[in-house]
Formats: structure tokens, sequence, C-alpha cells
């Protein structure tokens, strides 16, 4: 049987804590303290779920260490074990420090585990809703009951189906291959250009798997430094590294039974690497600053616009994750391979913005499509629905036209520069990517005067994945702002 938690016992006697630990033990990992002082101690360096606090203690009673745990550790769920029912006790647990159950003594096996069970899975909605600071007398059933809806709501929104394309498109074996992978619990690496919606058909691989009716969260890999990416991932205990100043859940143990998607994870570095390998082979975490590992059970679907089989090959990304992530690798077309969706995808995106914008009466002029036909999308999808966007702030009556700008860049398909000497058509298939890729990021720092944000933007890269490919490309000089400063 799978640990679901951890939980902090503090109660003075001994035989209570050895028998509140074999009745929790073979469902959580039980750690017990006999008093409010090694309880903190402890806290300071694990991260636990819930807390079960005898109320008479020497000292300090239950109600006062649980009300100082409130204001230091705020994210245990936080309950009472008693022998006396005092209604002021129950009264100051409930208002000051914030218990979620007074349990009373003797207690019953079986009805204690599922109160613990609730606890913890309290822990777990609390922070999957990021209301990790609400206090903890907001009922479960009432959480689980705000979860079941979202959770509902985003399998419609992200279903298979919801994924727009003609038949005859390329993206209708990309579906396939999708449903696929969603009735098998392995590892799927979505790779591709950005803006091409991988995220997305990541969530339509989870929302038709048989984890659905659990979390599924996201990971921008190449946004954050090594140090901050582990706080986020694998968690961290207050005061682990510079900026820590708060115990934080990683994603993993937030995504614990469910999926998690880690985005452009061929931005990260060799370092990183070997951290979330052993991750992926053991099943564990250790979160910064923590004494203990924790086991987690979940999905991983990772994507990105690199080539990882050419990064190995160059020493940029280890072999061994690479083959751990990429079980069953699935390829999203670029929008200008499949041109018989672009009027489709418009279409829809102009349906969002009718919405959003409050303008009903909002179409596209014939031109507009053809126009939309013609162009190369650089940034794919992402790039079309901002077109859009922009050509409804813009436009002055109901009918949208493509804005002469883009008309212009139509014709502008970019041509692969000649690399590594090998312009006679003897480059390799990595060679001609990596020009093809260099000369739409010359294109768009062009049209946009070397503006990061603005090309970050159309390409779908985050302003450090732009900045790599800067670097990489020795284009630093035709950038402006700060992004190398």
């Amino acid at each position: 049987m799978s640990i679901q938690g951890t939980i902090l016992v503090v109660d003075d006697e001994v035989r209570s804590q050895e028998a509140l630990r074999r009745v929790l033990r073979e469902d959580f990992e039980v750690l017990c303290v006999g008093n409010a002082t090694d309880a903190e101690k402890l806290l300071e360096g694990e991260i636990v779920h819930a807390i079960l606090c005898d109320q008479r203690m020497p000292h300090e009673s239950g109600v006062s260490f649980l009300k100082r745990v409130r204001e230091l550790w705020p994210d245990p769920v936080r309950m009472i074990i008693s022998g006396y029912s005092d209604s002021e006790d129950i009264i100051a647990g409930l208002n000051e420090a914030g218990i979620y159950q007074y349990i009373t003594k003797p207690w019953q096996p079986e009805q204690l585990i599922e109160i613990v069970k609730e606890a913890v899975q309290l822990y777990r909605l609390q922070k999957e809703t990021e209301t990790a600071g609400v206090d903890v007398k907001a009922t479960s059933g009432h959480i689980k009951k705000v979860v079941s809806v979202k959770r509902g709501v985003a399998k419609q929104l992200h279903d298979f189906d919801r994924i727009v394309h003609s038949p005859e498109s390329p993206m209708h074996n990309v579906i396939e291959l999708g449903r696929r992978a969603a009735d098998y619990d392995i590892s799927v690496l979505i790779t591709g250009e950005s803006g091409t919606g991988k995220e997305l058909l990541a969530r339509a691989i989870h929302y038709g798997s048989a984890r659905a009716n659990k979390a599924f969260v996201v990971e921008n890999c190449g946004a954050l430094p090594d140090e901050l990416l582990e706080s986020e991932l694998f968690g961290c205990k207050k005061g682990a590294f510079t900026g820590a100043y708060q115990d934080r859940i990683g994603l993993f143990e937030v995504a614990d039974g469910g999926t998690i998607f880690l985005d452009e994870i061929g931005e990260t570095s060799p370092a990183f690497q070997v951290k979330l390998l052993r991750v992926l082979q053991e099943s564990e975490i250790r979160p910064l600053g923590a004494q203990r590992v924790r086991k987690v059970d979940v999905r991983v679907v990772a994507a990105t616009n690199r080539d990882l089989e050419a990064e190995v090959e160059a020493g940029r990304f280890r072999r061994d994750l690479y083959y751990r992530l990429a079980a069953f690798p699935v390829h999203m077309p670029a929008l200008r391979e499949r041109p018989m969706d672009i009027s489709l995808i418009a279409e829809g995106v102009l349906s969002a913005v009718k919405i959003s914008f409050n303008r009903p009466s909002l179409r596209f002029a014939r031109s507009a499509l053809d126009e939309f036909a013609k162009y190369h999308w650089p940034g794919n999808v992402r790039e079309l629905q901002n077109e859009i966007q922009r050509m409804a702030v813009l436009a002055d009556q109901d009918e949208l036209r493509a804005p002469p700008l883009l008309g212009r860049r139509s014709g502008r398909r970019p041509a692969p520069i000649p690399a590594h000497g090998k312009s006679n058509g003897s480059a390799s298939l990595k060679d001609k990517v990596e020009d093809l890729e260099k000369s739409v990021i010359m294109n768009c720092l062009e049209r946009y005067d070397g503006n990061i944000s603005r090309v970050a933007s159309e390409l779908g890269l985050s302003r450090v994945g732009l900045r790599n490919k800067l670097s990489r490309y020795d284009l630093r000089k035709n950038a402006k702002g700060d992004a190398f400063s």
C-alpha cells in the first residue's frame, strides 16, 4: 500500500504515540514527538501534511501549540485529540488555532484513519486550488466539490475532439497517437515548434486517461534557474536557500496521482537533469532542506522545441533522461504544415475574441482568411491568436481585414541561411533545422527592430529561452533591450 502523506503526532504519553503509530503506519509516514519544542524542531526540517496533537500536555496545551504552528507553518492540517470535551477548549481550537477536527478519546481506528485521510486530502486540495492561505476550518467536502466541478469543466474543454483540425490534416494522426498514449501509464515526449499546441495535447492526454480525476500541473522549465526550479518541482523547507521564506510543497507532490507537464525540458541544465532523472527512476522527491524523501505517483508529459536526439549527441542532454522521457514520442506539426486548418482555427479564435472583447458581430473579410493562408506563421497558432486579437482591437468596424503589415510579411517566407559551409545541399537534417530556426528568429528580430519582448511573445518563447537561442546563433548584436543585462 502506498504512503499517502506524513503525519506528525504530538503526545507526551509514549503509549498513546505507539497506539497512533500502529493504526496509521500502513497508510502514512508517522513521526512522533513528546512535546511542543521537539515538534517545532521537526517542523523546521520536515514537510508534514497533518498534525495530531494531544490537548492536555505538560507546560503547554495543544491548542496553544497549534495556534503558534498556524502562524509559523500554516500549511499542515491541524487536529486535536483529547479525552476531555471542554466546550471552551473546542471553541478556542476552532477559532484561534484553525483546528480541522477535534477528536475525542477513546477513538475508533477505522474512524481515525478516515479522518486523517480526509485531512491529507484537504492539504493537497488546498495546494492544488491555490488556497493554502485560507482557514482550514473550510470543509473538505466543499473544497472537493469545487475541485470536482473544475475538473469536470476542464475535461470537457480539453477533450481530444476539441482540438481543431480538418479530416485531411496531419493533426488527425497526432490526435490518434495521443488517444493511444492516454490509455496507458507511459511517459510522453511532445516535440514541435513553439506555439503549436503542445500543452493542449498534453492536457487532452491527461483528461483522457485514468488519472483525469487527479491534478494536472504545469511547469515551464526554461523560465527558472536550477535552484528555483528544484524548489518549484520538488518543494523546499523555509530557509533552504536565499529567498525561501516559507515551506513550499513541490509540483510533483501536488500532482501525486495525476500528471505533470514539463514544458521546455530541453532548456534545463545538465546538473538539473541528473536530479530529475533520479526522481523519475525512484518515484520519490526530496524537498530542498528536508531530511526525508517522499514517494510520488506522477505521470510525466514533457515538451520541447529542440531536437533532443541532436542535443543528446552533442552532449547537452542526458541520454538516459531522454529515453526515460521519450517512452512515447509525439511530434506536433507547425501551422504552415497544416494550411487546411488555418481558417478553422481562426474562426475558433474569433469566437473566443467576440466573447472576451464583448463584440459579438465581429467577422472576417474573405481577404483576411486568404492572407492567413498565405502567411508562414513562424509563431504558429499562438501568433495567429495574437494577430486576430490585434485586428479586433484596431478594427473600427465589425469586418476584420488583415493589416497591410501581414500582407507584406506573407510573401517573406524565410529561406534557410547556409551554415557550416554546407550550401550545396549536403547539410544534415539537424543543420537545416537550425538554419531554418536561425532564419525565423532573424526575420522576427528585423520585423520588431530587435525588441526582445515582442520577439519572444511572437515566437512563443520565454525571455530565457530566446536569450539562449540568440547566444547559440550569435544573434545578440541584433537584439535590443535588457535581455543580456
